[in-house]
């Protein structure tokens, strides 16, 4: 008896730590399947674009360069793109988010055909970014183009749109004859970065809403019934109620939109290579850093400086989305 009951103890106390390493195991092989796409599509991609960016030449012969790509790379080109790309997030971003979150709201209430109405609001961002950029390449033609047919008949003035240089600075001012003095940076994106912006609000107010739809479906109907019994007006119940408990969402949509306007590309290239057969539009007016990376790849067939084109801007755009989690991620979690 005294040798079988320390068998059977040592047995029965390793038998959860079996059962664990088992589960352990089991737990990693239908998590490798993920792995190895998160390693060949993401991670090796990264790593491979950081060595691509210490290096200089053609890709099948490539030489050690050193920083020497990043030291070009943040050269006055870079800087003027960046600029560009900001005033295309300035315009989209907020724009689009106000937008979806009325138009949300508005599909939230009881009204009839809301399904219907969900759906085509959602249809811009399910076509296809070429197919409907190149549509509204030819709204914006300013030759035989509906807004130029839409103009003259109501005695507006017509604008070159995709092909104008002008910033909206500069526009007002030919209008109006009218010196407002702004220095270059404050004077606004150009016309052809405007109509890009308006196409992009166009396709994606549909996403934004869609998600706004759904962190509505989390607020409690209670809330709104308690504050119509106290007498609560419709803006008093969406300031105090549906804006504050949507914060969440609004964090969460300010952070992808935020992302995806600095890697906008599809619809700036489509549109300004069917409106002016120029990659990046008029005088480089709507070349934002992607497409400047695009251009510095193919163009000038020069991929440890696309490299490290691309290295800044996903390092800018880790800052920018760190910034926003430090700013507003707290009263969004407190939310």
């Amino acid at each position: 008896m005294s040798l079988v009951k320390p068998l059977v103890t040592v047995t029965a106390s390793a038998t959860p730590e079996s059962r664990r390493r088992r589960y352990d195991w089991e737990a990693y092989l239908y998590l490798l399947p993920a792995f190895l796409i998160l390693g060949v599509f993401h991670i090796w991609p990264v790593l491979n674009a950081l060595y691509i960016s210490l290096h200089t030449g053609p890709t099948v012969r490539l030489a050690y360069a050193g920083l020497k790509n990043y030291q070009t790379a943040l050269g006055s080109e870079f800087w003027k793109s960046l600029q560009i790309t900001l005033y295309f997030a300035l315009g989209t971003v907020p724009v689009t988010m106000g937008i979806a979150l009325v138009l949300a709201y508005l599909l939230f209430q009881g009204i009839r055909a809301k399904g219907l109405f969900r759906v085509i609001y959602f249809l811009p961002y399910i076509t296809s970014t070429v197919a409907s950029a190149a549509v509204w390449a030819w709204v914006y033609d300013p030759q035989a183009g509906i807004l130029k047919i839409i103009s003259q008949r109501l005695g507006w003035p017509t604008f070159k749109w995709l092909i104008e240089p002008r910033s909206l600075a500069r526009i007002f001012e030919g209008l109006t004859n009218v010196h407002l003095g702004l220095p270059a940076w404050a004077q606004g994106p150009s016309l052809a970065l405007v109509a890009v912006i308006i196409f992009s609000i166009w396709q994606y107010a549909g996403y934004d809403t869609v998600l706004f739809l759904a962190g509505l479906g989390n607020i409690p109907g209670e809330l709104y019934e308690a504050a119509r019994i106290d007498g609560a007006n419709r803006f008093q119940l969406f300031r105090l109620i549906t804006v504050p408990l949507l914060a969440p969402t609004i964090f969460f949509v300010l952070i992808i939109s935020t992302i995806g306007s600095f890697q906008a590309f599809n619809q700036i290239y489509v549109m300004n290579q069917a409106a002016a057969q120029t990659l990046g539009g008029p005088l480089d007016t709507t070349r934002t850093v992607s497409v400047y990376l695009f251009k510095t790849l193919w163009e000038s067939n020069d991929p440890g400086l696309a490299a490290a084109i691309g290295v800044l801007m996903a390092l800018i755009i880790l800052g920018m989305t760190l910034i926003q989690f430090r700013l507003l991620g707290r009263r969004a979690q407190a939310a």
